[in-house]
């Protein structure tokens, strides 16, 4: 059965190589169900070959059709693979697979791979909405629960703790 009748998108289905903002060396890319999820969000793996970088950058609010703010961007990197360096203007942070990090809209960021493998993430992008009650879902419950988070933005976190982990509903 063809990859494209069933919900499944096979490693290296439509992956290219692309030079990321101030970068040099193209990045491998899979962009993942492009033109099939109706979330608002972009799901890739991005695979920087060693000397790779994407450079320091920021997305600032981007212009409309109109001339208007057509919004901000905001992004998740998880390092699946090999190491990586993060900069956060000045800053640089050693990344080990497993770590994640937060690019807010407007945080000067960047990735580069100074290792002799190549450096794997899972990044997730797009417009920042914010304010989705993630207590409706046990997970979301147990989350807050496993990070004693208490943040009065987060509705996730304000609710009553964690059930128990004797499934009744999915995620």
């Amino acid at each position: 059965m063809d990859s494209k009748d069933t919900h499944v998108e096979r490693s290296g289905d439509g992956a290219f190589g692309h030079v990321l903002h101030d970068g040099t060396i193209p990045v491998g890319v899979q962009w993942f169900f492009r033109e099939r999820t109706q979330l608002p969000v972009a799901i890739n793996r991005w695979s920087f070959p060693p000397g790779a970088t994407e450079g320091v950058h920021a997305h600032p609010p981007m212009p409309g059709e109109d001339g208007a703010a057509a919004g901000e961007l905001e992004e998740v990197y998880v390092l699946v693979r090999g190491r990586a360096t993060l900069l956060v203007g000045e800053t640089a942070t050693d990344l080990s697979p497993g770590d994640a990090f937060i690019a807010p809209p407007g945080l000067p960021h960047g990735v580069r791979n100074d290792g002799p493998d190549p450096a794997e993430f899972l990044v997730i992008w797009g417009p920042p909405a914010g304010g989705f009650d993630w207590s409706r879902f046990r997970l979301g419950r147990s989350a807050a629960a496993a990070s004693g988070s208490r943040r009065a933005d987060h509705p996730s976190t304000t609710d009553a703790p964690a059930e128990s982990a004797a499934p009744r509903e999915k995620a």
